[in-house]
């Protein structure tokens, strides 16, 4: 197999002229969804991912505290980092949409089936309109974002299913064109960009050669302001050295990895080896973060603030 560098070689070159043309219309927009924040100005979000065990490796406390933390906070929805075969969850606070983005293990089965809008006929609060789309609350916009496809070792198993992704790099291509157009057009206060695969991590997996090389570049020539992930089982906050992006890790959902490290040339600002999920709540000029482990405790609290007229 040829080196990754040369593999990348033809996909580097079409992103680095996505970068100055972000402004023209893309091969096809993002869908989107609509999701107004409540009356107050102010949207509250919980993120977890990798909790697909039914119920096994703690994935049924994770469920309970989520439970308790979102009816603290009156959430308005949940974003699941990838992996998502979910039993779990059901408590009153946590009957809100689930916007998801697919995780490697979803693409071993039939991705196709869980962007299937039969499946909202079983489950109501399950949103994945499409493998790409945006959900925009005004306040900020998140970027639902397919990674699996980057990843280029994927490509080498014939377990995964590429239905209406393959060929791989015109796919790639057209998502990093439409997601650049999306951002260009973004007038939230926050961008928020969700992909299963970690950019930048301290955990198991470490950084990704291939979101580093052609996913980075468009967060950061758009201002992004936190890039969500899951994939690794972990929860960790990373903060970039050359940019205002954050990188946040809510992969705890179930099974963890003890123990497991890697290093990054980014600051990493937290890490916890162990199960939990994030909480958000945003306004146009505040950001107010938090991890919390099984027990429902808080494990790292931060904030970040914006100037609502000029960005951060």
């Amino acid at each position: 197999m040829a080196p990754v560098g040369l593999l990348l070689v033809g996909v580097v070159t079409a992103v680095a002229g996505l970068l100055l043309e972000a402004a023209a219309p893309a091969s096809a927009t993002l869908p989107r969804v609509e999701h107004p924040p409540k009356a107050g100005g102010t949207l509250a979000v919980l993120a977890v991912g990798d909790w697909g065990r039914r119920g096994q490796f703690n994935q049924t406390l994770v469920a309970q505290q989520m439970g308790v933390v979102g009816q603290k906070m009156d959430i308005d929805f949940v974003i699941s980092t990838g992996d998502n075969i979910y039993d779990d969850g059901t408590a009153k606070s946590l009957q809100k949409p689930w916007y998801l983005v697919l995780g490697n293990h979803d693409y071993t089965g039939n991705p196709l089936a869980q962007l299937d809008p039969a499946i909202r006929n079983v489950d109501s609060r399950y949103t994945a309109i499409a493998k790409s789309f945006i959900v925009n609350s005004g306040i900020a916009d998140f970027f639902l974002i397919d990674t699996t496809p980057f990843i280029l070792h994927y490509w080498n198993k014939t377990k995964f299913d590429w239905r209406g992704v393959s060929p791989r790099d015109t796919y790639i291509t057209n998502q990093l064109k439409d997601l650049g157009y999306a951002l260009t057009e973004s007038k939230a206060a926050w961008k928020i960009v969700v992909g299963h695969h970690p950019i930048s991590s301290g955990c198991g997996h470490g950084n990704n050669t291939e979101l580093e090389e052609l996913l980075l570049p468009v967060l950061k020539a758009h201002g992004v302001d936190m890039y969500v992930n899951g994939h690794d089982h972990c929860l960790q906050r990373i903060s970039s050295r050359d940019s205002h992006l954050e990188f946040l890790t809510s992969g705890g959902g179930s099974k963890a990895w003890a123990g497991k490290f890697k290093a990054t040339p980014d600051k990493v600002e937290f890490l916890y080896d162990g199960q939990g999920f994030m909480s958000m709540r945003l306004s146009k000029t505040e950001a107010h973060l938090a991890f919390f482990d099984v027990t429902g405790k808080a494990l790292h609290c931060w904030g970040l603030t914006k100037n609502a007229a000029a960005g951060r």
